[in-house]
């Protein structure tokens, strides 16, 4: 491809509809559509995913930044156990070679489970939180500050593989291990942490070659207003109707990736 490409253009336009109005992440929307659809090749979908994610969470980054709605300390700890573990993560890749069909495998399998869980996270949250906020609330902040490294650690290695997991998942882990926090603040240190775990692992795509440049381009022309649009949209759509739909279609693609 070497021009903007307008069904990509469409298609970066819808996901960030979805993204804006249910904030989940792009990941799970935009890989499947790129290699279900399309037939773009799971690594080269991950990885421009992923840097189209760090571009798109950055602008959204910069207003909870304005807004003083970003917990620094929670980024700062996610971010030392998924910097390091993307940076594994895409060593072991390098050494698989990434057009293989054992990278293929190992990409569309864990795609597939990261969608189960995004989607489970979607329909559990709100009983998660209740069956288990009190346990976390009597956490030690020592205890505390271990589970978020552990979590970013695990964000890195599925986000790295699969492009999902930095939204649905994250904000979960967090409002678990932070049940006072303001879902606001939990959200925006979310948003805040995806930049720099999307970037690194975008970057690392790019340096093993699976990354499409023109590809890229044609999803953020169409994302960009998609998101703005989607989010003003947001008040007005009924969450407790569209999640639940959101929720089944992922789990649908999770099986066909899987099966």
């Amino acid at each position: 491809m070497h021009a903007i490409q307008p069904l990509y253009v469409l298609s970066g336009f819808v996901v960030g509809v979805l993204v804006g109005v249910t904030g989940v992440g792009g990941g799970s929307l935009m890989t499947p559509l790129l290699i279900l659809l399309f037939g773009v090749h799971p690594s080269t979908a991950v990885g421009t995913d992923l840097l189209y994610a760090a571009a798109t969470k950055t602008g959204g980054s910069a207003i909870h930044g304005l807004n003083r709605t970003i917990d620094w300390r929670i980024v700062s700890r996610l971010a030392a156990g998924s910097v390091p573990a993307t940076a594994l993560t895409l060593f072991v890749l390098s050494r698989l070679a990434l057009h293989t069909p054992a990278s293929h495998n190992v990409i569309t399998t864990t795609l597939g489970i990261a969608l189960f869980f995004t989607a489970l996270a979607l329909i559990f949250r709100a009983r998660l939180l209740e069956r288990y906020g009190a346990r976390t609330r009597a956490l030690s902040p020592r205890r505390r500050a271990q589970l978020t490294v552990l979590t970013g650690a695990i964000l890195g290695v599925c986000v790295s593989l699969s492009s999902v997991g930095a939204g649905a998942i994250g904000v979960t882990a967090l409002i678990l291990l932070y049940p006072d926090l303001p879902t606001v603040r939990i959200v925006g240190s979310d948003i805040a942490h995806a930049v720099p775990l999307t970037l690194v692992a975008g970057l690392g795509y790019w340096m093993l070659g699976a990354i499409d440049a023109p590809l890229l381009g044609s999803l953020l022309l169409g994302s960009l207003p998609g998101i703005v649009l989607g989010s003003q949209a947001a008040s007005h759509v009924p969450e407790t109707v569209l999640r639940p739909i959101l929720a089944a279609t992922l789990l649908v693609v999770g099986g066909r990736l899987l099966f």
